[in-house]
């Protein structure tokens, strides 16, 4: 049912393995080369910055191809259908390049797994809309998009399916409080499962895969029940402080202020216990997203100051679990280590400053100043002085 078989991936983890030991210091340079032929397989990776480049250029691609078809082709209203087509071709096409071309992450095939999706929601959106069928939409798109992760094992294929679930409520009951109970009840339905997936594959390639699923359906349980952050003047009701209680029964307003503050220990304790960095982020993101939001919960007017705040408590709790940890035996306490043991992290976060000097690169070198440079005069080899 994979895309790719499991010593493939296996080898592709393996091989991701030795090249992090290596480059933090772990293995030596011949222990790296006498391993390293072990993990070799067919597949065609490259690196971060041209994947990027390739799904951005095959988007553009297909969707060039798409509005060059109809700006030129048949004249029919048959649009929906069409962009349906569209949306079969792409993912055969991935499917083409996966097993025929044996690319590996190389952003085409990824950016033809987004295409396929993308166009079966807009075929389905112009054809289902006139038959009052729009709940269809989303719930295809979701499906499909799961399909796409499981198929293919891209992570971001399992958020778009939990954005499109987020359509799925308004189109069964106009209740508020209804809309996040349904949610939350298909996030938690989602988390129930990966869980007892999970458990088959733990230490195995599989194993990333479904920690991110979990970290992400944690954090869209939390969303689900966190009022505060589903309002559409959410800015305005931090800083006025309204509580915006009348679309909400007080009842469900205040129960769900319980649950933001149960679900954050729940979540660190689970991630703790796995020893689980993905889910372990998800309970740290929703425990400063609850004393963020608990403010405008009770009706506090927020101030300036209270982000300089939160970040002086982050910083205290931060300084004190690393000295915690070094002073362990080892400076390992439970298995638990303040130490840099992978350059994953590191390897990350030069990838985000070249993409953030790509984006703004005024902000890294000063554009030239206005006008003619004054001053100064050259020659030589038949050129003037003022050359």
């Amino acid at each position: 049912m994979r895309a790719y078989s499991a010593s493939d991936e296996e080898a592709v983890r393996a091989r991701d393995l030795l090249k992090d030991w290596a480059g933090e210091g772990f293995l030596t340079k011949a222990q790296h080369q006498q391993m390293e032929p072990e993990t070799a397989c067919d597949l065609r990776r490259t690196n971060i910055f041209l994947r990027i480049v390739l799904f951005l250029f095959t988007l553009l691609i297909v969707g060039a191809a798409v509005a060059l078809f109809f700006s030129s082709g048949p004249t029919i209203d048959a649009t929906g259908v069409f962009l349906m087509i569209f949306a079969a071709v792409s993912y055969a096409a991935t499917e083409l390049a996966v097993s025929q071309a044996r690319i590996y992450r190389f952003g085409i095939e990824e950016a033809l797994a987004v295409c396929s999706v993308g166009l079966l929601c807009l075929g389905m959106q112009t054809v289902a809309r006139p038959a009052g069928t729009d709940f269809l939409v989303p719930a295809a798109g979701a499906v499909v998009s799961l399909w796409t992760w499981h198929r293919f094992r891209l992570a971001y294929a399992f958020l778009a399916a939990m954005i499109l679930i987020v359509w799925l409520p308004g189109h069964w009951t106009s209740s508020r409080s209804a809309q996040h109970q349904i949610l939350a009840a298909f996030y938690a339905a989602g988390l129930v499962a990966a869980i007892a997936v999970r458990a088959r594959y733990r230490f195995t390639y599989l194993d990333e895969e479904y920690s991110i699923a979990e970290g992400l359906l944690w954090l869209g349980i939390y969303l689900a029940i966190n009022l505060q952050l589903s309002s559409p003047n959410l800015f305005l009701l931090w800083w006025v402080g309204d509580r915006a209680t009348t679309e909400f029964s007080r009842p469900f307003y205040w129960t769900t202020w319980v649950l933001t503050w149960c679900l954050p220990p729940i979540v660190l304790v689970r991630g703790v216990r796995l020893k689980d960095r993905f889910v372990i982020a998800a309970g740290i993101i929703v425990s400063i997203l609850t004393l963020v939001t608990n403010k405008p919960y009770l009706g506090w007017q927020r101030h300036t100051w209270d982000p300089m705040l939160l970040g002086a408590l982050l910083i205290g709790v931060a300084v004190f679990i690393r000295r915690w940890l070094a002073r362990g035996p080892g400076e390992i306490r439970n298995g638990f280590t303040a130490r840099r043991l992978s350059g994953k992290d590191k390897a990350w976060m030069n990838a985000g400053v070249s993409a953030l000097g790509l984006v703004s690169p005024n902000l890294i070198t000063p554009s030239p100043p206005d006008g003619h440079f004054g001053g100064g005069e050259s020659g030589g080899g038949g050129a003037s002085s003022d050359f």
